[in-house]
Order: C-alpha cells, then sequence, then structure tokens
C-alpha cells in the first residue's frame, strides 16, 4: 500500500502543500517565462509548461491575450522549430510580431476551412515535433478533444496554447495550465491561476496597455 501511495504522490499532475513551486516535478528547463516575473513567480517552473496544453480564457479578443505570450514565443522562436498559428481570428501584423522579437521565417500561419480541419491541424502540429509552440482558436473543444490535444503535445514536445471564450472556465479540462483573463477599469490585465500543476490556483494583475514590448513592461505584485 505504502508503494502505491508514493507512487501516486510521484506524478507530475500531484500538487503536495508541503512542496515548492519549483519541485522536482516541475524542473525550470521545461518552462518558458512569460517575461512577466509576477506571472512567473506565481507558476512552477517559472513560466509556461513545455509539452502540454495552456488555456488562455478571455472576454473578448484584444484585451492584453497576445501580448502575454509574445515574450515566450520570441523565446521560442529562436529554438529551430517553428511558431504555428492556427484559425487566428485576425491578420497576423507581421511588423509588430517582429516588433516583439519573433523571428517571423519561423513562423507559420494556418486558415482550416471548418471546426474539424481546423482541429486536425492543430493535433498535427502539436505532435510532428516541428513546432516549439502551436497558438491556436478553436471554435469549440470538449474534453476528450483536448485529452487528445494534450497528448500531441507531450508526444512533440511542443507549447500548445489554445485561447478560448471564458465560458469554458465551466468546463472540464486536461490542461496544464488555465488562466482567465479579465481587463479592470485602470487598463490592466487581470489574470487568475484557475488550474496549475503543482501550485494552487492564485491571482496576479499585469499592465496590458504599455507600449514597451513585452519582455520589457513591469508587472504589478502577486495580488494577496
Amino acid at each position: 500500500m505504502k508503494e502505491a501511495i508514493h507512487e501516486l504522490l510521484d506524478q507530475p499532475g500531484i500538487w503536495r502543500a508541503n512542496t515548492s513551486h519549483r519541485g522536482p516535478s516541475s524542473p525550470a528547463g521545461d518552462h518558458t517565462p512569460s517575461g512577466f516575473a509576477a506571472l512567473d513567480r506565481a507558476l512552477p517552473g517559472g513560466g509556461f509548461p513545455g509539452s502540454a496544453l495552456t488555456e488562455i480564457l478571455h472576454e473578448a479578443h484584444g484585451i492584453g491575450e497576445l501580448r502575454l505570450v509574445m515574450s515566450a514565443l520570441a523565446r521560442l522562436s529562436r529554438s529551430g522549430r517553428w511558431i504555428a498559428m492556427i484559425a487566428p481570428p485576425f491578420v497576423p501584423y507581421a511588423p509588430a510580431l517582429a516588433a516583439q522579437g519573433i523571428d517571423l521565417s519561423r513562423l507559420l500561419v494556418v486558415h482550416p476551412g471548418d471546426r474539424a480541419q481546423a482541429f486536425w491541424s492543430i493535433e498535427q502540429a502539436l505532435r510532428s515535433g516541428t513546432c516549439a509552440a502551436v497558438m491556436a482558436w478553436p471554435s469549440r473543444c470538449d474534453d476528450r478533444s483536448l485529452r487528445r490535444l494534450q497528448l500531441a503535445a507531450e508526444s512533440g514536445s511542443s507549447v500548445g496554447m489554445l485561447f478560448r471564450e471564458s465560458a469554458a472556465a465551466t468546463e472540464r479540462s486536461p490542461a496544464a495550465l488555465r488562466l482567465t483573463l479579465g481587463e479592470s477599469s485602470g487598463q490592466q490585465l487581470n489574470i487568475r491561476v484557475l488550474k496549475c500543476r503543482g501550485t494552487p490556483p492564485g491571482a496576479v494583475s499585469l499592465d496590458s496597455w504599455s507600449t514597451s514590448p513585452v519582455r520589457t513592461q513591469h508587472p504589478l505584485p502577486l495580488e494577496e
């Protein structure tokens, strides 16, 4: 019985209250910093988890969800692998992406014809092993579909980032990290950590409207 319990506690998805954020199950090398010190402090490993899905749930497009990931994408684009954007609800503006440090020669933009093609494209990009990161805007995703994408990210050692409506926060998800974003009256981006392997939920406020590149912005301290 004791051996079975120890095996269970050794699983990476188990959070133990007496362990620090950077425990053996969450090495910093498997994470990509967001560029926001306050958010990185709140996450095990100091950033977005590798070989896993991150769900970014937002109330509306354009509240700062892209700025949140630009620094991480810039870092990942220098890895020699691709950065894939699948079914974006906008036309990517190349000069702005380049200004954030993203290597445009490593950027792929995919516009699938329908929901089925979109899911297939996301899964294949995550599983291929050629994409350092896959950003996607799926119209709908049930628990079974998300599990397939999580397994694909693990298989391809890719950082998966799914941008979804905030209403999805009430749904079950196997994603390693789930963040909800909301704009405050003070033009700050309020982030709530709904789920994160290795740490309890929390909240962070970031200045989302600075004209400086994400990598030089200064987030506010973690909320109490």
